[in-house]
């Protein structure tokens, strides 16, 4: 496993509500929603792009 590196990230409190609210819905941890969310537009990201490229 790579090492780990710690970031800080300004949000507002209506998005930490938010993410308050889905970790509770999923029962797991405020950071481990944010790291899921993370992963899967990371992912997508990724996907469109590598589309595109076929498409171009």
């Amino acid at each position: 496993m790579p090492p780990i590196q710690r970031v800080n990230v300004d949000l507002t409190a209506i998005m930490l509500n938010e993410l308050d609210a889905t970790a509770k819905e999923l029962n797991i941890s405020r950071q481990a929603v944010i790291k899921t969310l993370l992963r899967q537009g990371l992912d997508r990201h990724y996907l469109a792009k590598s589309r595109a490229r076929r498409l171009a």
